[in-house]
């Protein structure tokens, strides 16, 4: 943060107007924090959580945490009440930081104890985050050079963030990373990409800090001098990437499969010659690319990819706000190509990576000059990867964690070999770019002796503009079925539907007829065995908030299959194992 004064940090004001803060500005915000904290008692080691949505206040209460010699507990915005009260008693937290003074009210009406340090709580509040500020900048006329001796006693190898993860199961359990290993995974994974994102170049910051993957992004811009752009809002996001005009933006699968759906719905919408045109558009493009990767495409494809560009493509970057874009990237779950080769054919290329929150969290990665499609890359200089005999993917390098907090048993299963056991297959080709196939507990067997990965159907299944969410089940079975959360805006214009609620045209029988054709089209091209042959529609999304979604937006199949038990029901009469 030394050096010339510069806007680093930007975040919307009630006005929605931009405002910004100086590297100079984030700094003195970050110690007067970590002075505060000091002054009212924390040590070295001690743990500080905090529960909010993206804010700029987030990313500089976290550096005074760490400044401080604190050790970071995040917690999603949206976690259960009661899974708040296990990590804040788990993790022995004794300060707790929250954005609103509602979030402070909720939690005291779920019985949490520890009063928070609010953010937007008034100045004149003893628990507002200005408070402590000014505590801090007491403390800091007091003792000018507590923070140096403090940074000084900081082992790299300590612990830095403690990160509960819940995965699909339910109960969170914390991971511990250390100072070394968020540093090393944030330079070496943007030291890949200094050639594309350079100081003073804007991007924009999407997904939630409380996960590591956002968490280690924003270490990677501060060290490559970028202008970091935070959205507040994710429905916002559209108007954010106009507003930005960012150079590079990371999402997960869900966010690039929801804008192609946009993209299709919008065109239907406006009818007339743009309802075929677009579309039109996106297939040749997805042809082109799919016969450039094969070689070289033909004189007719190149003819209709030129004029495809010309009246659609071309277009996508500009209503996208991406016209300064050099690249994407995708993580956290499958992306399936043909949704990377659309998006590469508009200007707009996704690369995709793979990591685990274990290791802080990026394993291997696509970058600029350095990518193959349909890979999620190659590992990282400092990282090995090699798989096990039965394809589990394993990793060792400066980036594994130090353990699982509390499970001792667990840890050494994991780190056994001195290799981390990621509980992901995979395939690594000749040229070290790694394929992930699905989770090793998730893969299950048909009644004909095959074995179906449902991430690599569900991914499938998302190239569909119509699908919002699909959740693939069939252990036993001698098809695959599928559990479906449709894109409703996009069936009612396409199947003119009449103004029903979603639960009634949920069984509806156009509806179903619609979906199980739309599920034999987008499986069509994967194995006989993998190929969907029935499907159940469900009447609304999947959310975090009844807890059929993890945080990072992965369904818990077990949740789902006995919440709508009667789908699965449905689906067993229908077959034989």
């Amino acid at each position: 943060m030394a050096g010339p004064a510069r806007d680093v940090l930007f975040e919307r004001d009630a006005a929605g107007t931009w405002t910004a803060l100086t590297n100079h500005d984030v700094l003195a915000r970050a110690e007067a924090i970590a002075l505060g904290l000091r002054e009212r008692g924390l040590s070295s080691g001690d743990r500080v959580a905090m529960m909010s949505a993206n804010r700029v206040d987030w990313i500089v209460t976290n550096l005074g945490i760490l400044l401080a010699g604190g050790v970071t507990v995040p917690i999603y915005a949206t976690q259960a009440i009661d899974q708040v009260a296990f990590i804040l008693a788990d993790a022995a937290a004794n300060v707790i930081f929250v954005d609103t003074v509602e979030v402070a009210a909720h939690l005291r009406s779920g019985g949490i104890a520890l009063e928070p340090i609010v953010f937007d709580a008034p100045a004149s509040s003893p628990n507002a985050l200005a408070a402590l500020c000014a505590i801090g900048e007491r403390r800091r006329a007091a003792a000018p050079d507590e923070l140096a001796r403090v940074a000084a006693e900081i082992d790299p190898a300590s612990l830095a963030v403690l990160i509960y993860t819940s995965g699909t199961t339910g109960t969170p359990k914390g991971v511990m990373l250390s100072h070394r290993n968020v540093a090393s995974n944030a330079s070496e994974s943007f030291g890949l990409v200094a050639a594309t994102i350079r100081p003073g170049d804007p991007v924009l910051s999407i997904l939630p800090f409380a996960h590591i993957y956002e968490n280690m992004n924003v270490f990677g811009y501060l060290v490559r001098g970028a202008r970091i752009y935070v959205t507040r809002r994710i429905e916002r996001l559209l108007d954010d990437l106009r507003s930005v005009q960012p150079v590079a933006m990371f999402a997960v699968p869900r966010i690039f499969e929801r804008t192609y759906a946009a993209i299709v719905a919008k065109a239907a919408a406006a009818g007339g010659l743009k309802a075929k045109l677009v579309p039109w558009a996106l297939k040749v493009g997805l042809a082109y690319q799919r016969a450039a990767l094969a070689g070289a495409p033909d004189l007719p494809l190149r003819a209709q990819y030129a004029l495809a560009h010309a009246l659609v493509l071309s277009k996508l970057r500009a209503q996208l706000g991406c016209d300064n874009l050099r690249f994407f990237v995708s993580g956290s779950a499958a992306l399936h190509a043909d949704i990377a080769l659309t998006f590469a054919a508009a200007g707009m290329p996704i690369l995709e990576g793979y990591g685990l929150t274990e290791c802080s969290p990026v394993v291997t990665v696509n970058y600029p000059g350095n990518a193959r499609p349909g890979t999620v890359g190659r590992a990282l200089p400092s990282v090995e990867v090699r798989l096990a005999d039965d394809g589990e993917i394993l990793v060792r390098g400066p980036n594994v964690m130090l353990g699982y907090y509390h499970h001792p048993e667990e840890t050494a299963e994991a780190l056994r070999g001195g290799w981390f056991h990621t509980g992901d297959v995979g395939t690594i080709d000749a040229d070290g770019f790694v394929r992930i196939v699905d989770r090793k507990k998730e893969i299950f067997k048909t009644s004909g002796g095959k074995y179906v990965a449902p991430s690599r159907v569900e991914t499938a299944l998302s190239r569909s503009p119509f699908v919002a969410q699909a959740v693939v089940i069939g252990s036993g079975k001698a098809h695959p079925a599928a559990l479906i959360a449709p894109n409703w805006t996009a069936v009612r214009a396409e199947l003119d539907l009449p103004d029903d609620p979603p639960e009634r045209l949920a069984a509806n029988e156009v509806v179903r007829a619609f979906f199980a054709a739309e599920a034999q089209r987008t499986t069509a091209d994967l194995a006989s065995f993998e190929q969907i042959r029935w499907t159940g529609i469900l009447p609304r999304d999947l959310t975090i908030e009844d807890g059929e979604l993890t945080p990072t937006l992965k369904a818990r199949r077990r949740v789902v299959e006995e919440r709508y038990g009667g789908l699965v029901r449905e689906y067993l009469d229908t077959v034989t194992a």
